[in-house]
């Protein structure tokens, strides 16, 4: 059975790993990741469309200053974007973020495991809490800056309000990222925050190793013969 301090350590990470988890579930579930703002001006109409959206589902509105401002829209990102370059990019954009999914999810199964029994020496110990830990903060970053690229140079966002209003003549736009992008940040934290108990955990656990090794090394000869 594992030490008190060992079950308090590794049910600590169990929890960041865990809400790890529960934060890329709630960002993949939203559609506040983020808004863009697209001026319009023609004969026709004059004022912005906002267009806000998430990895699957999103809603635009107008405010214009003159004409007949259109209802709401909402869409499916995927289905409205149909085979273009800004799809594939959002489709691996999701893809790494279910990865980062799966590897927090394998990080709480890990860190359980390991506040309930003792597989030190294998790579259900600490190694593949920092493995999954790793993979998932590596994944999760790729996840944002894939985001970024394909909203700033590869224009997502105009090739959304193309989609949706084809004779819509745009002259500018400007984005706003929201929570639910900025949130990756914190699962970035949560999986620093688990491997930083493990590492701790093992320098305490080799110190205290070390510490007893020391009476036999210094015990007299005599001694240790007898």
């Amino acid at each position: 059975m594992p030490t008190t301090k060992k079950t308090l350590m590794f049910l600590s990470s169990f929890f960041t790993s865990l809400g790890s988890f529960i934060v890329i579930c709630s960002i993949l579930g939203t559609q506040a990741w983020i808004t863009s703002t697209i001026a319009v001006r023609d004969s026709a109409s004059n004022g912005s469309i906002f267009i806000t959206y998430g990895l699957f589902r999103g809603e635009s509105s107008q405010e214009l200053s003159h004409g007949l401002a259109e209802p709401k829209k909402k869409f499916a990102v995927l289905e409205i974007l149909n085979n273009s370059s800004q799809k594939t990019l959002h489709s691996v954009t999701i893809l790494f973020l279910v990865l980062s999914l799966i590897t927090s999810l394998l990080s709480s199964g890990f860190t359980f495991y390991n506040s309930i029994s003792n597989p030190y020496q294998t790579f259900l110990g600490p190694t593949g809490v920092y493995t999954w830990n790793g993979l998932g903060a590596s994944f999760v970053f790729v996840t944002m800056i894939l985001f970024v690229a394909n909203t700033q140079s590869n224009q997502l966002s105009e090739e959304l309000f193309q989609m949706l209003y084809p004779a819509t003549t745009s002259k500018g736009t400007t984005h706003s990222y929201g929570y639910s992008f900025w949130l990756i940040l914190l699962i970035i934290l949560l999986n620093i925050v688990t491997v930083t108990i493990i590492f701790f955990y093992q320098k305490a656990r080799y110190q205290r190793k070390q510490e007893q090794r020391r009476p036999m090394e210094y015990a007299p000869r005599d001694g240790i013969l007898f």
